[in-house]
């Protein structure tokens, strides 16, 4: 009963903990980003979209080691299949039943949170292989990056079926 009250306390508390961060004026000479913007750094985008196509590259290659790289310990993932949360190791273990053949990435966003927190969103279509029944499908979706010991990892990932 007690964990489930602090998590309703969490719940309504942390908007205004993030208004009120958002709401701190300024440095001298400094002008912070809008909380969630879509961040004008190149560089920041070209990263993430780097960490995105290797993370892709890594399903569509079944490569657990690349993919687990990319993850943080904490990692949590939701997809479209209906089979709810995965955590880091479920995530990686699943890459064994994954059959994306290729895949193609479209507008892809970056909305920095923070100096160590990033939201990336994007839009997937998947391509499987010709033998299949179904042969593409298009997802939304948000990644949650953080920074931890200098490495950006994903830590949490959810999918919106795109018809």
């Amino acid at each position: 009963m007690r964990i489930g009250l602090a998590l309703v306390c969490v719940a309504f508390l942390m908007p205004v903990a993030i208004a009120q961060e958002a709401a701190k004026p300024a440095k001298a000479g400094e002008t912070p980003a809008p909380l969630g913007s879509v961040s004008n750094d190149a560089s920041l985008a070209e990263m993430f979209e780097a960490k995105v196509r290797a993370e892709w590259d890594a399903l569509k290659n079944k490569d657990k080691k690349a993919y687990g790289e990319l993850l943080a310990d904490d990692y949590e993932g939701v997809e479209v299949d209906g089979r709810g949360e995965r955590n880091r190791t479920q995530s990686i273990n699943d890459l064994e039943d994954q059959y994306t053949f290729n895949y193609t990435l479209e507008r892809l966003k970056v909305m920095p949170l923070g100096p160590d927190a990033a939201l990336v969103i994007y839009e997937v279509t998947m391509q499987y292989p010709p033998k299949a029944q179904l042969h593409y499908s298009r997802v939304y979706i948000s990644e949650l990056w953080v920074k931890r010991a200098g490495q950006w990892k994903e830590l949490h990932y959810q999918e919106t079926k795109v018809k």
